[in-house]
């Protein structure tokens, strides 16, 4: 007569040995490295072990709005590209694309700074009317002010009763000792007017050395006052 409890036990046994094999299997699938040919996905999130975002590849439809410290600064619509983001969750640049027969196109890869917006970008442009811009931009960006807190000044601006863009800048300066809270320093490229070369600004962002040719091949070097006069320039003879 066959004995109940060694039929109970081998069971038993067989079952945990059966439990455990799949456990193992299973742990063994989720480290495993597979290789896909293809993907189709509307957005991939890169994350940290502790699901700290790193990186976000997306389309224009789910692009991420962007934030400082984990928080989103605004929701809005933005480009398709890659975003990148830093160990205290502030995003610190990407890569954006758009183009199309009505709107121009455009392509930017974009480097900001701390805690604040965009100070290098390599970009391209096209306009509406099919002119054309590329190169590389540096901006200064002021370290007195976030990009949060800019955002909540320029918010509380547009609320009063201040009514034009030259009262805001005025009220900017003063918040900022009178320097700009943000402008271009430096443009290397070909512009609009089809001229090749170097623009240097001074720190309100306005053109103080030129370097470049022009459309017709003359070379230029150009020395300019803070309202855009020319007080020298060499040219070829």
């Amino acid at each position: 007569m066959i004995d109940q409890k060694l039929i109970l036990k081998i069971y038993s046994i067989t079952l945990t040995f059966l439990f455990g094999y799949f456990m193992l299997l299973s742990f063994k699938s989720i480290k495993s490295i597979e290789k896909i040919d293809e993907i189709t996905v509307e957005r991939i999130n890169i994350v940290e072990p502790d699901g700290a975002l790193k990186m976000v590849i997306s389309n224009s439809k789910r692009q991420h709005p962007g934030m400082i410290d984990g928080i989103i600064i605004k929701e809005r619509k933005r480009p398709p590209g890659i975003i990148f983001f830093n160990e205290e969750q502030d995003e610190v640049g990407g890569l954006a694309f758009s183009g199309n027969k009505n709107d121009g196109a455009g392509m930017v890869l974009s480097y900001d700074q701390y805690k604040n917006d965009q100070v290098m970008q390599m970009q391209y442009q096209r306009s509406r009317d099919g002119r054309q811009q590329y190169g590389i931009n540096i901006w200064d960006r002021t370290e007195n002010f976030t990009l949060p807190e800019l955002m909540s000044v320029m918010d509380s601006l547009r609320n009063s009763n201040i009514s034009s863009e030259k009262e805001a800048r005025e009220v900017l300066l003063k918040m900022n000792d009178g320097k700009p809270m943000g402008a271009q320093r430096l443009f290397a490229g070909k512009n609009f007017n089809k001229q090749v070369g170097v623009f240097l600004k001074d720190e309100f962002g306005n053109n103080r050395i030129t370097i470049f040719i022009d459309e017709k091949n003359n070379p230029k070097f150009q020395i300019l006052d803070e309202k855009g006069k020319i007080v020298k320039e060499f040219v070829e003879k």
